[in-house]
Order: C-alpha cells, then sequence, then structure tokens
C-alpha cells in the first residue's frame, strides 16, 4: 500500500513539474513552451487538473462497487485533496498573474462574472472538505463527516459549469467532463434507487418473521 500511494504521489505531482519546468523555460529562454498567452495557459492546466483529480475521486466508489475491491476507497481522500491543491494553486495563479496583486478586484470580478462566481463557489465548498479530511475531523464528525462531504457532489456541477462557462467557442472539452459527472452522479443515484427498494421488500418480510 505505501508503494500504491507512492506512485500515486508522484504521478499526482508530475503535471505541477511539467508545467514548472515549462515556466522555467520561458522565463529562462523566452520559447513558447506556454503558447502565446503564457499566464493563460498556466491557469487552464492547473484547473483542468483540478477538474480531473476530482472526477477521480469521485470515480473510486463506482470502481469500488464495480470489481468489489474495498482498497480503493484508500486512495479516494488523497485524490480529493489532490483536487483541492490544483484549485488552490489555480485560484492563486488568477489572483498572482492575471489580477497581479490586485486582490480587490477579485471581488468585482466574482459579482460580474458567472464562470468566476461558481468557480470560486466551487473552491469555498471544497474548503471544509479538504479541512475535514483528516482522521480526527471524521471521528469529531461521526455521521456527520458522511453528510457533510456529500457536497463534493455541488463541487462537480459547479467546477463543470465554471469551465463549461470558461470556454467561449469550442464546448467539447467541458461537454466531456459533463458527461463524465453525470454518470457518475447518476450511479450514485441509481445505486441509492436500488438500496430503497431493497430496504422497502426485505422490511415486510422482516416484520412477519420477527
Amino acid at each position: 500500500m505505501v508503494v500504491a500511494k507512492t506512485c500515486v504521489h508522484l504521478l499526482a505531482l508530475t503535471p505541477l513539474a511539467i508545467l514548472l519546468s515549462q515556466v522555467w523555460s520561458v522565463a529562462r529562454t523566452g520559447g513558447d513552451a506556454l503558447g502565446a498567452d503564457p499566464v493563460a495557459e498556466i491557469e487552464h492546466r492547473l484547473g483542468l487538473w483540478a477538474l480531473r483529480f476530482l472526477m477521480l475521486a469521485l470515480a473510486v466508489t463506482p470502481l469500488r462497487q464495480l470489481t468489489g475491491k474495498p482498497v480503493l476507497v484508500r486512495f479516494r481522500r488523497m485524490l480529493g485533496l489532490y483536487a483541492f491543491f490544483y484549485v488552490c494553486l489555480h485560484f492563486a495563479a488568477y489572483l498572482g498573474l492575471d489580477l497581479r496583486g490586485y486582490w480587490t478586484q477579485v471581488f468585482e470580478d466574482i459579482a460580474k462574472r458567472p464562470y468566476i462566481t461558481v468557480g470560486f463557489a466551487a473552491w469555498l465548498l471544497l474548503l471544509p472538505l479538504a479541512i475535514t479530511s483528516t482522521i480526527g475531523w471524521i471521528r469529531r464528525l461521526g455521521r456527520n463527516w458522511a453528510r457533510l462531504h456529500k457536497l463534493v457532489y455541488a463541487v462537480g456541477v459547479l467546477a463543470v459549469l465554471h469551465f463549461w462557462w470558461l470556454v467561449k467557442s469550442d464546448i467539447r472539452e467541458p461537454a466531456l467532463y459533463a458527461g463524465i459527472l453525470a454518470l457518475l452522479l447518476g450511479w450514485r443515484a441509481w445505486k441509492a434507487v436500488a438500496a430503497r427498494r431493497k430496504a422497502a421488500i426485505s422490511r415486510p418480510r422482516t416484520t412477519a418473521t420477527g
């Protein structure tokens, strides 16, 4: 398990390492490794990896149920924290590179630009999930921990919406993530309905034999 988690950490940090190496290359040589608009490329790539890790974290439960391997759950929290890590970098790049220190403008952008509004809302909802991701918080919150962490579904919707509204013309990529999210949430809805039906069917039998 230690080896597997180490591999996940290395793979999760690889996109950041590649991006930093390209930033260094552009700063040192003035090349075009980040395209014509380096700031936009940095923000886009960090945000995209945040969305990917969020989708991976949401995919853990369906994969566990399909494969029958509960060990997969051990990676869910790690993937969720990497989603938060990359979205924080995405937000920091927006503040530091796009606004260039004029941080008070962020409130004006939140009010006027819907895609920033929903993106900021997604970050705010992820914040308590990241804070309460430790074993200590799981014990303190008890059953409320699971209820709180269902906010990740809303985060997924807001993140996809943020991406969709950000793209001005070609919506194929955000549409792909919207489809993936629909499948992941649809699976959960189907399992929940199936579990309720099973409970409704078995309840009278339990009463009759009790």
